[in-house]
């Protein structure tokens, strides 16, 4: 006869022999199981079911403890039971509906696990990751044809050069990228402020306060995105960086992205999608104002060009001979144009005169000056000689009062010129000079020695009340004069010394019995050995005048 005790122990052995061999049905069933079933549910279904025939009850869901269900299977239970992994049981014996007190009986009341919850819980783990997957699966498949829209996109506005045109192209494709009906792109004008260049739906702020030297932070960005369209309900706003980490040159902002209800919130893909088309735009913005540059530079050389063409039309080609005296002229500017003048002029009878004027500055503006001296000088002395042989066809103060209000009419205020001419009478060897302000002439006598011709009046345009004196000169054969600009004695060597006027007379002297073609050249050479080859910091200029 059985003991008690030994019926115990054998029941329970059996019961956990029962309980094994359940667990490991579940597990088997488990196994078998294909990935579909268990995204679907129908897995889950299974097993519970199983489960819950072994265990003699009439139904069973089972919930995550936050809410979300799990599985189910059979009729709607009442009895709660806590299960592992975070499980909660709801069950129903099958004799439940013929009991009033709601208490169970027989074998299905008191269900055990068997590892019910281990499996549902490793099931419900590969559904997730399996949701996970897809998940990733759409955003990178979205994310490729994002960088593909981007790419193509990018490669449409770098096709543009023109300025203008690229910044619609850009707002264009920045509000058919991300499905927005509203749009606004700003440049940073020439005061430092994001100026309105373009907008698509209205309703965009003119202008936007400068960015900070450092770029937009993410709080300063979302603040201004939604200030530039304060009607949109949602914006997005991506600031367009210089070259270099020079800071934000633009802005790019959409707003009010299209949905099946309306308008809607943008993605954090959205925002990835116009930070990469800003990134392509800002490429395309710098490749557009290189070339408004290299066009401008284009256009800027063909005018410099032109007006050098000009100036050396100005220049005579050839100075002319007047009877005993030879006369020779030369030019070097230090830009493609310069301030520096010389020519010859017809007075009445005979009389030639020589002149050499430096326009203050370089350049284009000293260019355009020296054009008004050169028809100013011209028309002044064919006025003068219409008058016949008496006051003012000759080389006399009036004419230089009448130039120089001319010159303080026609040029800005801090623009003069320094001039000194000297007119040649081959009848009787007469010279006669006035220096307007200019370097001294030197006259250089056959013998050696040097007597500088000093300024008389105050440089063209300074005052309109200067006057001018006119000094007569006496040129003997052999003797040499020599008008020339600044830019010979200034010329500095590498160490800073100036070439100076005193030099310039030992070069004469030393020469003076040389032709005077001669003579320029090696001057030339003189100077350009002296500078050693540093650039001409000033435009050089050199009339000689030698009488026979």
């Amino acid at each position: 006869m059985t003991s008690p005790a030994a019926g115990a122990a054998q029941a329970s052995e059996s019961t956990s022999a029962a309980g094994a061999g359940l667990g490991a049905e579940l597990w088997r069933l488990a196994a078998a199981a294909e990935t579909p079933e268990w995204e679907s549910g129908a897995a889950q279904t299974r097993l519970v079911g199983h489960w819950c025939r072994t265990q003699g009850l009439a139904g069973a869901q089972i919930y995550r403890r936050d809410g979300g269900p799990v599985a189910s299977w059979g009729v709607l239970g009442t009895r709660e039971r806590s299960l592992e992994h975070g499980l909660v049981l709801y069950y129903a014996a099958v004799d439940d509906a013929a009991r009033d007190d709601g208490a169970g009986g027989g074998q299905g009341n008191t269900p055990e696990e068997h590892d019910l919850a281990g499996v549902l819980a490793i099931g419900l783990r590969l559904r997730e990751l399996a949701d996970e997957l897809k998940d990733r699966k759409f955003q990178d498949n979205y994310n490729v044809v994002t960088l593909q829209a981007v790419y193509d996109v990018g490669l449409a506005i770098a096709s543009t050069l023109n300025l203008d045109e690229l910044t619609e192209e850009i707002l264009l494709r920045a509000v058919s990228l991300l499905d927005a009906r509203r749009g606004a792109f700003y440049l940073l004008d020439d005061e430092g402020r994001l100026a309105l260049a373009g907008t698509i739906g209205g309703g965009a702020r003119e202008a936007i306060e400068a960015p900070p030297a450092s770029g937009f932070d993410d709080a300063g960005i979302e603040a201004v995105a939604a200030g530039v369209m304060p009607a949109a309900e949602h914006s997005l706003a991506v600031p367009i960086e210089g070259d270099g980490g020079s800071g934000s040159v633009g802005l790019l902002v959409v707003a009010d992205k299209e949905s099946r209800t309306g308008v809607g919130p943008f993605a954090a893909a959205d925002h990835r999608a116009l930070s990469l088309f800003a990134n392509q735009a800002a490429i395309a913005l710098t490749n557009a104002k290189l070339h408004r540059q290299a066009l401008e530079k284009e256009r800027l050389e063909r005018e410099v060009e032109l007006a050098a063409e000009i100036q050396r039309n100005i220049l005579p080609a050839e100075m002319p001979s007047a009877g005993c005296f030879e006369t020779v002229g030369w030019s070097r500017p230090s830009r493609q144009v310069g301030g520096d003048y010389y020519g010859s002029l017809r007075f009445a009878g005979s009389r030639r005169g020589l002149v050499v004027a430096d326009v203050t500055g370089k350049g284009m503006p000293a260019a355009l000056l020296v054009s008004t001296l050169d028809s100013a000088l011209r028309l002044l002395v064919d006025d003068c000689r219409l008058g016949g042989e008496g006051v003012g066809a000759e080389l006399s103060p009036e004419l230089f009062d009448r130039l120089n209000k001319h010159i303080l009419e026609s040029s800005a205020s801090n623009c003069f010129i320094t001039l000194i001419l000297a007119e040649i009478d081959p009848r009787n060897r007469a010279v006669r000079y006035l220096n307007a302000g200019h370097n001294p002439g030197l006259l250089v006598r056959g013998d050696g020695e040097v007597t500088p011709l000093p300024a008389s009046g105050l440089p063209l345009g300074l005052l309109p009340t200067a006057s001018y004196q006119v000094e007569p000169l006496e040129m003997g054969p052999g003797d040499l004069l020599c008008l020339y600009s600044d830019g010979i004695t200034e010329c500095e060597s590498p160490d800073g010394e100036e070439y100076g006027q005193e030099r310039l007379e030992d070069f004469l002297r030393s020469r003076r019995e040389r032709p005077l073609s001669e003579i320029v050249d090696a001057l030339d050479a003189d100077v350009r050995r002296f500078g050693a080859g540093r650039p001409q910091g000033d435009d050089q200029t050199v009339v000689l005048i030698g009488s026979r």
